[in-house]
């Protein structure tokens, strides 16, 4: 099963990542050249100071990014979300090796009906996941909705540059990378889906007014690498003095 970029079916999402779980973390090193490395430190500069604060990382997959986070601070905590249990099962086993399975948890669950409760998280992070969430509109709202007031929550998400650069780039990514994601990974449909879901997802603008739409205040985003990728930052307003009382 593969999903159908633009509107991707949970089922086949799950499907893809556990088959391409084996080969995931070579491969993003591979197809980036490494920049993949650097976008996710960027994501977490974004996130702030954490200090003692309970971070969730949505779409983990094999639990890069919320190691990233965890690092800045050893008084943090995070749990780390996502549909593919063979993902979650190598992100375990780095959690461990990294010393930090007291500071985090892995779960399987679904971005748009997050098994967590209200304004649990000081900070919310989601890396090359978002595109692949059937409802990326109710995903936002859960996300809004777990997010503890003035908590941050950033959104690292692959765009398509514009001009000369642009040209190179969607010649790379619908020719050059689906070869070399089939020749290394097994799966052609998957590193096709890849360059599809991008070309189909939401232009950067466009994701940053779904942010404010989902309540997000302070939206702002910036492209990474020429616009390959883009990052966006927003905050959960601060609870008003009625909230505060009630």
């Amino acid at each position: 099963m593969t999903p159908t970029a633009g509107s991707p079916e949970k089922a086949a999402v799950r499907s893809m990542f556990d088959r391409i779980a084996p080969r995931y973390d070579l491969l993003n090193r591979v197809l980036s050249a490494g920049i993949d490395v650097r976008w996710r430190r960027a994501a977490t500069n974004a996130l702030g100071g954490v200090g003692d604060a309970l971070l969730l990382d949505l779409c983990t997959g094999t639990a890069d990014l919320l190691i990233e986070a965890l690092g800045r601070d050893l008084r943090s905590r995070g749990l780390g979300l996502d549909l593919s249990q063979e993902m979650l099962s190598r992100g375990a086993a780095k959690l461990r090796r990294r010393g930090f399975s007291a500071r985090a948890a892995l779960v399987a669950g679904d971005g748009e009906r997050l098994p967590l409760r209200d304004a649990r998280f000081e900070g919310a992070l989601v890396s090359f996941g978002i595109r692949n969430i059937g409802d990326p509109v109710r995903a936002l709202a859960e996300i809004h909705r777990v997010l503890a007031p003035g908590g941050r929550f950033v959104i690292l998400e692959f765009s398509m540059p514009k001009g000369a650069l642009g040209s190179l780039y969607r010649f790379y990514f619908s020719r050059v990378l689906p070869r070399i994601g089939c020749l290394v990974s097994g799966d052609a449909s998957a590193y096709s889906y890849l360059p599809a879901s991008v070309e189909r997802f939401q232009a950067p603008a466009e994701l940053g007014r779904l942010m404010e739409a989902a309540g997000f205040a302070e939206v702002s985003w910036r492209p990474l690498t020429g616009g390959v990728a883009h990052l966006h930052v927003g905050r959960k307003p601060a609870a008003n003095a009625r909230e505060r009382a009630a």
